[in-house]
């Protein structure tokens, strides 16, 4: 169940921003109404100035400039979970493009079997790691660029495999 809602938010956050990238850069603003005289009365023909482009999978941009795109997939798959896991997330990301070779997660539970106060996941990309914590003592979805390490590795300790 909760793999369908993840897919199903992944679905929506591609088909937003699919269907943001349709809308025309030199959109022409309507006049509006005058509340105060000439001089509040917008010139007819006036553009709207250009709305930031949704975040997007680069496949030959850096790690930092692939952030937000990162982001907006986790945040998707929180919204919605709120009680997403490690596979929630690598299930996203790689629907959303990233390379399910490169990432690494640790485990949702600790060795006792409670469930672990944070989960960490990351993806290593042009030569950086893209990394993301989530869980109920980390206050919230906080994520990172960070060097790889001198292993070639973006998570530091036992990480999980990815073999689903």
């Amino acid at each position: 169940m909760r793999r369908r809602a993840v897919g199903a938010a992944t679905i929506t956050v591609v088909s937003v921003l699919v269907f943001a990238a349709c809308t025309p850069r030199d959109a022409v603003m309507p006049p509006a109404p005058s509340t105060s005289g000439p001089e509040a009365t917008p010139s007819v023909g006036a553009t709207v100035p250009p709305a930031s482009e949704p975040p997007a999978l680069r496949p030959q941009g850096s790690a930092t400039d692939n952030l937000p795109y990162f982001d907006a997939i986790n945040r998707a798959a929180i919204a919605a979970d709120a009680g997403a896991g490690g596979r929630d997330f690598v299930d996203a990301l790689i629907a959303a493009g990233f390379e399910k070779s490169a990432m690494q997660v640790t485990a949702d539970a600790t060795t006792i079997g409670d469930p672990a106060d944070s989960i960490q996941f990351s993806v290593r990309f042009a030569g950086e790691c893209l990394v993301g914590q989530y869980g109920p003592k980390s206050d919230g979805y906080h994520s990172a660029v960070r060097p790889a390490l001198g292993t070639g590795d973006c998570l530091i300790g036992q990480t999980r495999p990815i073999d689903w």
